[in-house]
Order: C-alpha cells, then structure tokens, then sequence
C-alpha cells in the first residue's frame, strides 16, 4: 500500500532565511493524521539561505539525521565536534541525555537538505555525532544503507533504533528494488527526478508512505535520486 503525500500539500514555514516543509507535524504545523509513521517523527524539507543558519539549540533523546540535497552544511556541538558535510552526504547526530549542537550554511548558495528524526528505542544513550561521505555510484541503481540501527549494516552511520535511512540513484526506465517486508513501514522522499512505485507517480519533493509491502519496486520516470527512511511499524 502506497499514500502519496504532495509537496503542494506539506506543512510549510518560510522564515525568509529558512524556508521549509514539513511532511509531519512540526512546530507551528499540526495534522494529528500526521504525527509520525511508526518510529519517523520528522521529516522536513528545508531550504538555508546564505550565511544564515540553527543557532546553538539544545536536543535529547532523538536519531537526527542529515540529508544534504544541494550546497553544505557545517556542524558544531557541545561534545567538541566540528564538520561540513556536502550534497549526497549524510550526518548523524544521536541527542541521546543531551547535546547543543548548530547547523550554518557557510557557503555562497542556498543549501537543501532533508532533515529526517527518528526515535531512538530507549531514552538515555549517550550523545554522539557523525558524518561520512557516500560515493555517487555505490547508490546507482540500488539502496544504499546510509544510518542504520543494525549492527550488521557495515559502514552506514550507527543510530540507536530500529530503522535504516537509505539512498538510490536510478537512471531512467531503470527500477531499483528493496526488501521492505510485510511488517516494516517506509517512507520515500524524491529528492531529484521523479518516479512511479505501485503504478502512481512520485514527483521530486513529494512524499510516499508505504505499508504493507514486502518488496518495495520504485521504476524511474527520470534521472531519479531517492531517500527512504524503513522503520518498526
């Protein structure tokens, strides 16, 4: 089973310096029909001006992880780290018993990023961040593992939860497939392109919620870059 969710038709905030969407309730956005998808909580569409950027701001027990669509955002937090991660790169930040952390767009371009939190399986693990780079074609024609809470997931970033965040990039006419199972729940976001899942049709920016579905087949319509976020129901 597959629910579109429009871009047209997300929660949307524009603070001028920051223009975002938000595909859950979020802030001053409340749908009580949108609140999470199992353990997913946020995902928001943001664009960062120039120069502008999150202020130091305090976070607990939440997965936060970074999806860096276009340009590139620099991290500091309260733990000592520093570090810029770039378009098709991923960072992740675990608030775990509390972490200030703030996010600067210190390019000359808008920066676009998905910001995707997912909840962790216990409150309490301790703060952590980090960031690596995801080369281009390991994700082409195929998922990807970006952040995973599975131990066996080899180089994808560690989260404290029940849930992976995966990348593909597929060419046109091209599908790339998934073992989601039955009893799992994903959500797909393009962030390039557009693609058809189910027989409908997910333009660039919309966002699909998908249950009930064992291997999950996402066809190209054109050049199409995709995240998906598998969660415990």
């Amino acid at each position: 089973m597959i629910e579109i969710r429009p871009f047209d038709r997300l929660g949307h905030a524009d603070h001028g310096w920051l223009d975002a969407r938000h595909h859950f309730s979020f802030a001053d956005y409340h749908d009580p029909a949108r609140m999470n998808w199992g353990a997913l909580r946020v995902w928001n569409d943001d664009m960062i001006a120039p120069g502008t950027g999150f202020g130091a701001h305090p976070h607990r027990n939440m997965e936060i992880i970074t999806y860096i669509r276009e340009g590139a955002i620099t991290h500091q937090d309260s733990l000592g780290n520093t570090g810029r991660t770039e378009a098709g790169d991923v960072q992740v930040m675990s608030a775990g018993t509390g972490i200030r952390h703030s996010e600067y767009n210190r390019e000359n371009v808008a920066t676009r990023l998905f910001q995707i939190w997912i909840l962790p399986d216990r409150a309490g693990h301790a703060p952590s961040w980090g960031t690596r780079a995801f080369p281009k074609a390991e994700r082409a024609g195929q998922f990807v593992v970006l952040a995973s809470g599975r131990p066996d997931d080899g180089d994808a970033l560690p989260i404290h939860a029940d849930a992976r965040v995966l990348g593909a990039t597929i060419g046109k006419g091209e599908t790339a497939t998934y073992h989601l199972g039955m009893e799992r729940l994903g959500y797909l976001v393009v962030a390039k392109g557009a693609v058809e899942i189910e027989g409908q049709t997910v333009r660039e920016r919309d966002g699909a919620a998908i249950s009930a579905t064992g291997e999950l087949s996402v066809r190209a319509l054109a050049d199409a870059e995709v995240v998906l976020v598998d969660t415990v129901a």
